[in-house]
């Protein structure tokens, strides 16, 4: 059994891990510009190009892809497959949500509550960002003194996730042989060479950007039985993105490389590591409430702190908020979906 078979069937590995040091990263790397305003580059991006928060990103959707085909591969029901992706997605960003306009907001607002509630803005928020499509960062009054005047500002890559999630239906509902699913994925590859250097609209770009490493992950995932991960490779990628820098094959480089590395990782066996899965998959919690919980640190201070105080003074309050969301939230709401497939399922007896 190969490496990436074992991490489709097998939960006892790092995955948990590297998803929580991957939101982790996306909230170091937004203290820059939530302590220094929009623009501002973090040591790394300055260094390399790509900011720590995108390197973290690529990996959550090749991640993403691998293990949602995995999700799709053991039940191919379109109805139980939006199920399970609606139930991880929406409540604990609808809860995170109301938690920043019902609490964060009349906490922090410089507007009377009145007009604060009354603000058209103050209506939208919780409908356009569960929406997905639109989302607003901003609530009336509300860190508009901070250098970086938004109460949001992960949530903008939902929106490209539940497409994927979409893209990936689409194949599987049409039933692609092992040769269609080739022809799809190498046709994806050739639309997206010849995107390549176009001035899109942001929103496709955006698009384009994401489902890359998503795509990585699919075609991982189905090509996990000849697939095999060693160090030697990983790095081997790792030197490639290197010298791809500045070519049209950079980004492509970059994503494998870091999608290789990640699943390398993963599977590493080391019983330090797969501990933490004693614990629960705090990593969502932590993408949803990192960003509000950073601009209150910010704003409690005046707008005066370093990125490093803005980090370490965050950390704990978004762990704590993003423990309560899954142990509340997040393994409630899965716990439905299983309840769901077990009324579902015909008794053992009927299925002789």
């Amino acid at each position: 059994m190969s490496a990436l078979s074992a991490a489709a069937q097998d939960r006892d590995n790092n995955f948990n891990l590297l998803r929580m040091a991957a939101a982790l990263a996306v909230l170091v790397s937004h203290a820059w510009p939530i302590s220094r305003g929009p623009g501002t580059a973090e040591p790394l991006e300055r260094l390399t190009g790509a900011s720590l928060g995108t390197l973290a990103v690529y990996v959550f959707f090749a991640l993403s892809g691998f293990f949602v085909s995995a999700s799709w591969a053991r039940r191919a029901s379109l109805a139980d497959f939006l199920a399970a992706r609606a139930l991880r997605l929406f409540p604990a960003l609808a809860v995170s949500l109301a938690a920043v306009l019902l609490v964060l907001g009349p906490l922090t607002t410089s507007l009377p509550l009145a007009d604060y509630f009354a603000h058209p803005a103050t209506a939208r928020f919780l409908p356009r960002n569960l929406a997905l499509l639109t989302p607003q960062y901003t609530l009336p009054g509300v860190f508009a003194a901070n250098p970086y005047p938004a109460v949001e500002g992960s949530i903008w890559t939902l929106a490209y996730e539940a497409e994927c999630y979409l893209a990936l239906l689409a194949l599987g509902l049409a039933g692609l042989s092992r040769r269609g699913l080739g022809l799809a994925f190498a046709g994806y590859g050739l639309l997206w060479l010849a995107t390549a250097g176009l001035a899109l609209p942001v929103r496709l770009a955006e698009a384009r950007a994401l489902s890359l490493p998503f795509a990585i992950g699919m075609a991982a995932y189905h090509g996990r039985d000849r697939l095999r991960l060693t160090l030697p490779r990983v790095a081997t990628l790792a030197l490639v993105a290197v010298l791809a820098r500045g070519t049209p094959l950079a980004q492509p480089a970059l994503v494998l490389a870091l999608a290789a590395a990640g699943f390398w990782a993963g599977l590493l066996a080391s019983p330090r590591l797969r501990a933490y899965n004693r614990f629960g998959d705090y990593s969502y919690g932590v993408y949803l409430y990192a960003f509000p919980v950073q601009g209150l640190v910010a704003s409690a201070a005046g707008g005066s702190l370093s990125p490093f105080a803005n980090i370490a003074l965050s950390v704990p309050a978004t762990l704590a908020l993003a423990v309560l969301s899954w142990h509340l939230v997040e393994r409630p709401a899965l716990a439905l979906r299983r309840a769901r497939r077990a009324a579902l399922s015909p008794p053992v007896a009927a299925r002789r």
